[in-house]
């Protein structure tokens, strides 16, 4: 399959619809990431080499969730909706903006994510409590790792 251009557009459409700021696919050797803080689109192949490692990682991954499913949390995950910087508060100086126990409406901010010297601020899509923060501020963090519980 090859990226046609009316598909990337699509993508990026789907982007600035969504309020989301990055989009990554990947489709046999090829793959692509469009970012809305960066308007290039950036298309590789991935290397040969990373294929061999992938199913001895997957045992490993598969066999840690199961001691953490005792401790895991009721409610719903706020997850990190791209790679940067976990920030609890909007200054080193400043209270954090949830804390567990916390009650949030939706919409309020949550935390802060650093990307690429962009400070995005992630509101909650569900109100409750927080239940569990599973990051300490300062973070680095990847796509889709959960950052908090809401109950």
């Amino acid at each position: 399959m090859k990226f046609e251009p009316e598909y990337i557009e699509k993508l990026a459409k789907i982007i600035t619809d969504s309020g989301l700021t990055e989009i990554s696919l990947e489709d046999g050797e090829q793959a692509i990431t469009i970012r809305k803080d960066l308007p290039e689109v950036v298309m590789s192949a991935p290397a040969v080499s990373t294929a061999a490692p992938a199913p001895a990682a997957a045992p490993a991954a598969a066999s840690v969730p199961a001691p953490a499913a005792k401790d895991e949390p009721k409610g719903k995950a706020i997850t990190a909706p791209m790679v940067g910087t976990f920030y609890a508060a909007s200054s080193p100086d400043a209270e954090p903006f949830v804390e567990v126990g916390s009650t949030v409406a939706v919409g309020d901010v949550v935390c802060i994510i650093e990307a690429m010297k962009l400070m995005n601020e992630i509101k909650a899509e569900q109100a409750g409590k927080i239940v569990q923060i599973c990051v300490k501020n300062g973070d680095p963090i990847e796509y889709g790792q959960v950052l908090m519980y809401v109950e």
